[in-house]
């Protein structure tokens, strides 16, 4: 089991180009727009809301040339929402998490399971363990045209707690037990019990990866 990487080849925020600030904006502003879900909402509204307005912030920001001097592309194929580095090095979703995001003490997987679409990403992230060359890096022959599942996946874990604190970290995973991505080849975290006095939402964002099997019988009239 792989849970770190020495320290030689670690990623920095730096290098892959994101900041702090930058995720926590995202977060922020995606609170304020769940805020807009009530009880009258689909029950899991507030965290479908949540896990799509992270995502787009970071598109937004991303992709905007005013706001980012080599714009990152994006794409939702497999409706997993990703930024694409502009050197294909590397891509971020974000995705919400369970147990201790954040606290690099602390065991941590995906909070919703995942299907065949994301498990294949998972998988390829493997075969960019340390090798001589950091994911983090580019390669001189890659072009944007490189298959978009080759791109090494990270994943902005955030957990929202019925208290209202929220917990993230910028992690880059490498394998799954059943459904859920629950081994990691770095974590970096961004921040730990960060308060929103009076928030409180039960985040769910798997309904658009759903891997269950509904069957519906047609009866003819």
């Amino acid at each position: 089991m792989l849970n770190a990487v020495p320290p030689q080849r670690v990623a920095s925020l730096d290098e892959l180009d994101v900041s702090k600030e930058l995720f926590s904006d995202a977060t922020d502003w995606a609170t304020a727009q769940t805020r807009s879900c009530t009880t009258f909402d689909a029950p899991a509204m507030a965290g479908i809301t949540f896990w799509s307005r992270t995502n787009r912030y970071l598109a937004e920001v991303l992709t905007d040339p005013e706001r980012t001097a080599t714009p990152w592309r994006r794409t939702a194929r497999d409706s997993i929402l990703r930024v694409v580095h502009p050197r294909a090095t590397h891509a971020i979703t974000a995705i919400s998490g369970h147990g201790g995001v954040g606290d690099l003490d602390a065991k941590v997987r995906t909070k919703n399971p995942k299907g065949s679409a994301m498990a294949h990403l998972v998988e390829n992230n493997a075969k960019y363990e340390p090798n001589g060359q950091g994911v983090f890096l580019s390669r001189d022959d890659v072009e944007f045209g490189r298959e978009l599942d080759d791109i090494p996946l990270w994943f902005l874990l955030y957990e929202r707690k019925k208290n209202g604190k929220l917990s993230a970290e910028l992690s880059l995973p490498i394998k799954m037990e059943g459904q859920y991505v629950n081994q990691w080849l770095q974590r970096i975290p961004l921040f730990h019990d960060k308060t929103d006095p009076g928030f409180d939402v039960e985040l769910l964002d798997a309904a658009v990866e759903s891997t269950a099997q509904v069957s519906v019988e047609i009866k003819n009239l």
